[in-house]
């Protein structure tokens, strides 16, 4: 059952086993006596766009028209679940609802977003 590969080769074919660059200490060379030679100005650095989050993985994204009083004013709550079980998101999205203060809901779509 052996493919002949060692642990080495393997951690290689990983890319596990990057070997380091040597830090080595710098030593500032003693000054020359000529003439000195005028440093260089650094670049200005370039302006970054700030970048937006990505999300880890697919959500769903759970819609319910929800009120605090029943036949009272209908608000549009959402929720987005990591877990992948629609059963589970709509647990997550009516313990959610609890913690606002809303009593009573309707569900009116789970969809999945990417």
């Amino acid at each position: 059952m052996s493919a002949g590969f060692t642990e080495d080769d393997m951690r290689r074919a990983l890319g596990l086993d990057i070997p380091a660059a040597p830090v080595q200490p710098e030593v500032e060379p003693a000054p020359a006596k000529t003439t000195p030679i005028p440093k260089k100005a650094p670049a200005p650095a370039k302006a970054q766009s700030p970048v937006p989050k990505k999300r880890s993985g697919p959500v769903l994204r759970v819609t319910m028209r929800v009120t605090k009083v029943f036949d009272g004013e209908e608000t549009q709550f959402v929720h987005d679940s990591k877990d992948l079980s629609r059963f589970n998101a709509e647990q997550e999205a009516k313990k959610a609802l609890a913690k606002a203060g809303f009593k009573y809901f309707e569900l009116e779509s789970i969809v999945s977003v990417d």
